[in-house]
């Protein structure tokens, strides 16, 4: 199963975005989407930004990885973050 996660994206130069991920932060490459700004939404997979998505996307996104249990002081966003993008 793929992971795709919802982020807001801060900054764009040269192919690269940095995008939020509920405060976790990451570059990732914008080569696939045209005409992304910052402050728009994307979806995010393998630290490739792959569908620009809109800000209800990414709150049902956010509410949806909220619900999943947890047992550590990372939000679930951040676990997710780790084990795909580090």
């Amino acid at each position: 199963m793929c992971v795709g996660l919802s982020a807001k994206v801060v900054s764009l130069d040269k192919g690269m975005a940095i995008v939020d991920a509920q405060g976790a932060r990451r570059a990732v490459s914008a080569t696939l989407l045209d005409d992304l700004e910052p402050g728009e939404y994307v979806m995010v997979h393998a630290g490739i930004a792959i569908a620009k998505i809109t800000a209800s996307d990414e709150e049902e996104s956010k509410a949806l990885l909220s619900g999943l249990p947890t047992t550590s002081t990372k939000t679930a966003n951040e676990r997710v973050w780790t084990r795909t993008l580090s």
